[in-house]
Protein backbone atom coordinates (compact mmCIF):
# COMPACT_ATOMS: atom_id res chain seq x y z
CA UNK A 1 0.00 0.00 0.00
CA UNK A 2 1.23 3.74 -1.47
CA UNK A 3 1.40 6.28 2.01
CA UNK A 4 0.20 9.52 1.40
CA UNK A 5 0.74 10.30 5.02
CA UNK A 6 1.46 13.98 5.72
CA UNK A 7 0.43 15.33 1.78
CA UNK A 8 -1.13 18.36 1.17
CA UNK A 9 -2.98 17.27 -1.61
CA UNK A 10 -6.02 14.23 -2.17
CA UNK A 11 -4.68 10.86 -2.93
CA UNK A 12 -6.70 11.11 -6.41
CA UNK A 13 -5.02 14.57 -7.11
CA UNK A 14 -1.91 13.28 -6.73
CA UNK A 15 -1.74 9.82 -9.10
CA UNK A 16 -3.37 11.51 -11.69
CA UNK A 17 -0.79 14.22 -11.97
CA UNK A 18 1.92 11.28 -11.83
CA UNK A 19 0.38 9.05 -13.62
CA UNK A 20 -0.87 12.19 -16.71
CA UNK A 21 3.03 12.97 -16.33
CA UNK A 22 4.53 9.36 -17.08
CA UNK A 23 1.59 8.35 -20.08
CA UNK A 24 2.15 11.48 -21.97
CA UNK A 25 5.15 12.61 -21.30
CA UNK A 26 4.82 16.89 -21.43
CA UNK A 27 7.35 18.65 -19.36
CA UNK A 28 6.12 19.40 -15.50
CA UNK A 29 5.29 23.26 -16.91
CA UNK A 30 3.05 21.87 -19.60
CA UNK A 31 1.48 19.57 -16.84
CA UNK A 32 1.29 22.47 -14.06
CA UNK A 33 -0.33 24.39 -16.43
CA UNK A 34 -2.97 21.12 -17.40
CA UNK A 35 -3.52 20.68 -13.51
CA UNK A 36 -4.16 24.18 -13.33
CA UNK A 37 -7.02 23.95 -16.27
CA UNK A 38 -8.88 21.42 -13.78
CA UNK A 39 -8.74 23.65 -10.76
CA UNK A 40 -6.09 22.70 -8.72
CA UNK A 41 -3.14 24.69 -8.33
CA UNK A 42 0.09 23.32 -7.52
CA UNK A 43 3.86 24.30 -8.92
CA UNK A 44 5.87 22.36 -10.67
CA UNK A 45 8.49 21.70 -8.28
CA UNK A 46 5.83 19.91 -6.33
CA UNK A 47 4.69 17.73 -9.38
CA UNK A 48 8.91 17.03 -9.54
CA UNK A 49 8.68 15.95 -6.09
CA UNK A 50 5.52 13.87 -6.69
CA UNK A 51 7.03 11.94 -9.33
CA UNK A 52 10.23 11.21 -7.73
CA UNK A 53 8.65 10.24 -4.95
CA UNK A 54 5.32 8.03 -6.14
CA UNK A 55 6.09 6.47 -9.29
CA UNK A 56 8.95 4.23 -7.55
CA UNK A 57 6.11 3.07 -5.35
CA UNK A 58 3.85 3.09 -8.20
CA UNK A 59 6.35 0.31 -10.01
CA UNK A 60 6.71 -1.87 -6.86
CA UNK A 61 2.62 -2.35 -6.75
CA UNK A 62 2.78 -3.30 -10.06
CA UNK A 63 5.49 -5.33 -9.86
CA UNK A 64 3.42 -7.21 -7.21
CA UNK A 65 0.56 -7.81 -8.98
CA UNK A 66 2.18 -8.57 -12.48
CA UNK A 67 0.94 -12.09 -13.78
CA UNK A 68 3.09 -14.86 -15.17
CA UNK A 69 5.29 -14.84 -18.12
CA UNK A 70 6.63 -16.47 -20.77
CA UNK A 71 9.85 -18.76 -19.97
CA UNK A 72 11.71 -17.23 -23.41
CA UNK A 73 13.09 -13.77 -22.40
CA UNK A 74 14.92 -10.76 -24.54
CA UNK A 75 17.27 -8.76 -23.11
CA UNK A 76 18.66 -5.30 -24.08
CA UNK A 77 19.65 -1.99 -23.22
CA UNK A 78 19.47 1.22 -24.19
CA UNK A 79 20.86 5.12 -23.74
CA UNK A 80 19.38 7.89 -21.05
CA UNK A 81 20.89 11.13 -20.83
CA UNK A 82 21.38 12.08 -17.35
CA UNK A 83 23.06 15.44 -16.30
CA UNK A 84 25.05 15.81 -19.35
CA UNK A 85 26.06 11.86 -18.99
CA UNK A 86 24.98 8.78 -20.84
CA UNK A 87 23.79 6.05 -18.41
CA UNK A 88 22.06 2.75 -19.30
CA UNK A 89 19.11 1.21 -19.02
CA UNK A 90 18.24 -2.79 -18.76
CA UNK A 91 14.92 -3.89 -19.86
CA UNK A 92 13.61 -7.39 -20.80
CA UNK A 93 10.34 -8.77 -22.41
CA UNK A 94 9.49 -12.34 -23.43
CA UNK A 95 8.58 -13.60 -26.39
CA UNK A 96 5.13 -12.06 -26.57
CA UNK A 97 6.49 -8.53 -25.41
CA UNK A 98 5.53 -8.21 -21.94
CA UNK A 99 7.81 -6.24 -19.98
CA UNK A 100 9.39 -8.41 -17.34
CA UNK A 101 11.55 -5.99 -15.82
CA UNK A 102 13.83 -2.52 -16.12
CA UNK A 103 16.42 -1.23 -14.13
CA UNK A 104 18.67 1.89 -14.49
CA UNK A 105 22.65 1.76 -14.23
CA UNK A 106 25.32 4.10 -14.07
CA UNK A 107 27.71 1.50 -15.56
CA UNK A 108 27.46 -1.45 -18.15
CA UNK A 109 29.46 -4.27 -16.87
CA UNK A 110 29.04 -7.95 -15.46
CA UNK A 111 27.91 -6.39 -11.75
CA UNK A 112 25.51 -4.69 -13.27
CA UNK A 113 24.28 -7.63 -15.89
CA UNK A 114 24.42 -9.92 -13.11
CA UNK A 115 22.38 -7.56 -10.87
CA UNK A 116 19.46 -7.08 -13.77
CA UNK A 117 19.81 -11.15 -14.29
CA UNK A 118 19.33 -11.34 -10.61
CA UNK A 119 16.17 -8.99 -10.46
CA UNK A 120 14.31 -10.74 -13.21
CA UNK A 121 14.21 -13.87 -11.72
CA UNK A 122 13.36 -12.67 -8.16
CA UNK A 123 10.10 -11.19 -9.80
CA UNK A 124 9.42 -13.52 -13.19
CA UNK A 125 10.90 -17.32 -11.93
CA UNK A 126 13.15 -19.07 -13.60
CA UNK A 127 13.40 -18.99 -17.57
CA UNK A 128 14.32 -21.72 -19.94
CA UNK A 129 16.45 -19.30 -21.95
CA UNK A 130 17.56 -15.39 -22.27
CA UNK A 131 18.06 -13.87 -25.67
CA UNK A 132 20.84 -11.06 -25.56
CA UNK A 133 23.40 -9.09 -27.48
CA UNK A 134 27.12 -10.21 -28.17
CA UNK A 135 28.22 -7.99 -24.84
CA UNK A 136 30.37 -9.51 -23.05
CA UNK A 137 28.95 -8.09 -19.51
CA UNK A 138 25.85 -9.83 -20.64
CA UNK A 139 27.23 -13.03 -21.08
CA UNK A 140 29.56 -12.75 -18.10
CA UNK A 141 26.03 -11.91 -16.23
CA UNK A 142 23.96 -15.01 -17.22
CA UNK A 143 26.95 -17.14 -16.52
CA UNK A 144 27.10 -15.72 -13.01
CA UNK A 145 23.90 -16.63 -12.37
CA UNK A 146 24.28 -20.18 -13.97
CA UNK A 147 26.97 -20.43 -11.36
CA UNK A 148 24.75 -19.21 -8.27
CA UNK A 149 21.98 -21.50 -9.72
CA UNK A 150 23.93 -24.59 -9.78
CA UNK A 151 25.08 -23.57 -6.13
CA UNK A 152 21.66 -24.04 -5.46
CA UNK A 153 20.95 -27.55 -6.90
CA UNK A 154 19.50 -26.29 -10.41
CA UNK A 155 20.67 -28.76 -12.48
CA UNK A 156 19.48 -27.38 -15.69
CA UNK A 157 21.20 -23.98 -16.51
CA UNK A 158 19.76 -21.05 -18.39
CA UNK A 159 20.20 -21.15 -22.03
CA UNK A 160 22.00 -17.79 -23.90
CA UNK A 161 20.72 -17.13 -27.50
CA UNK A 162 23.10 -14.72 -29.29
CA UNK A 163 20.71 -13.91 -32.57
CA UNK A 164 20.05 -10.10 -33.17
CA UNK A 165 16.66 -10.35 -34.93
CA UNK A 166 15.30 -12.05 -32.25
CA UNK A 167 15.92 -9.34 -30.26
CA UNK A 168 13.84 -6.99 -32.76
CA UNK A 169 11.05 -6.61 -30.11
CA UNK A 170 12.73 -5.63 -27.41
CA UNK A 171 14.66 -3.21 -29.67
CA UNK A 172 12.11 -1.78 -31.10
CA UNK A 173 10.23 -1.46 -27.51
CA UNK A 174 12.84 1.16 -25.98
CA UNK A 175 10.85 3.64 -28.90
CA UNK A 176 8.35 4.37 -26.59
CA UNK A 177 11.00 5.33 -24.12
CA UNK A 178 12.25 7.41 -26.02
CA UNK A 179 9.34 9.25 -27.14
CA UNK A 180 8.28 9.79 -23.50
CA UNK A 181 11.34 10.96 -22.22
CA UNK A 182 11.74 13.27 -25.27
CA UNK A 183 9.57 16.31 -23.62
CA UNK A 184 10.61 16.10 -20.57
CA UNK A 185 13.50 18.16 -21.40
CA UNK A 186 16.50 15.67 -19.36
CA UNK A 187 17.01 14.39 -15.93
CA UNK A 188 18.95 16.41 -13.58
CA UNK A 189 19.53 13.46 -11.07
CA UNK A 190 20.23 9.72 -11.34
CA UNK A 191 17.58 9.04 -8.72
CA UNK A 192 14.47 10.63 -9.93
CA UNK A 193 15.47 9.79 -13.85
CA UNK A 194 15.45 6.12 -12.27
CA UNK A 195 12.28 6.40 -10.65
CA UNK A 196 10.41 8.08 -13.59
CA UNK A 197 11.48 5.39 -15.81
CA UNK A 198 9.80 3.18 -13.32
CA UNK A 199 6.62 4.89 -13.51
CA UNK A 200 7.07 5.29 -17.34
CA UNK A 201 7.80 1.70 -17.72
CA UNK A 202 4.44 0.92 -15.50
CA UNK A 203 2.36 3.00 -16.40
CA UNK A 204 1.92 1.92 -20.40
CA UNK A 205 1.46 -1.63 -19.19
CA UNK A 206 -1.97 0.13 -16.28
CA UNK A 207 -3.52 0.65 -20.02
CA UNK A 208 -3.58 -3.18 -20.91
CA UNK A 209 -4.78 -4.07 -17.84
CA UNK A 210 -7.31 -2.11 -17.37
CA UNK A 211 -8.73 -2.71 -20.71
CA UNK A 212 -8.74 -6.54 -20.41
CA UNK A 213 -10.20 -6.01 -16.61
CA UNK A 214 -13.23 -3.90 -18.59
CA UNK A 215 -13.47 -6.78 -20.67
CA UNK A 216 -13.38 -9.21 -18.21
CA UNK A 217 -16.21 -7.65 -16.04
CA UNK A 218 -13.79 -6.68 -12.84
CA UNK A 219 -14.47 -4.07 -10.85
CA UNK A 220 -11.01 -2.15 -11.78
CA UNK A 221 -12.22 -1.82 -15.09
CA UNK A 222 -15.58 -0.80 -13.93
CA UNK A 223 -16.68 2.53 -16.34
CA UNK A 224 -15.76 5.43 -14.89
CA UNK A 225 -17.45 8.67 -13.53
CA UNK A 226 -18.23 10.96 -16.54
CA UNK A 227 -17.62 13.75 -15.02
CA UNK A 228 -14.27 12.49 -14.39
CA UNK A 229 -11.18 11.55 -16.60
CA UNK A 230 -11.03 8.08 -17.83
CA UNK A 231 -6.80 8.04 -16.79
CA UNK A 232 -7.84 9.90 -13.39
CA UNK A 233 -10.13 7.31 -12.40
CA UNK A 234 -8.41 4.09 -13.38
CA UNK A 235 -4.69 5.39 -12.00
CA UNK A 236 -6.99 5.65 -8.61
CA UNK A 237 -8.79 2.31 -8.84
CA UNK A 238 -5.69 0.30 -9.46
CA UNK A 239 -4.46 1.69 -5.20
CA UNK A 240 -7.93 1.26 -3.89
Amino acid sequence: MISFKGAQYPKDVILFAVFFYLRYGVSYRDLEEIMSERGVSVDHTTLNRWVTKYASAIADVARRRKGPCDRSWRMDKTYIKVKGNWVYLYRAVDRHGKTLNFMLSPRRNKLAATKFFARMLEVNGLPRKIVIDKSGANTAGINAINKMLKGFGCPIPIEMVRRKYLNNIVEQDHRFIKRRTRPMLGFKAFASAAATLDGIEVSTSFSTQLEMAHISGSNMGRKPPVSKPIQYRQTCLIFE
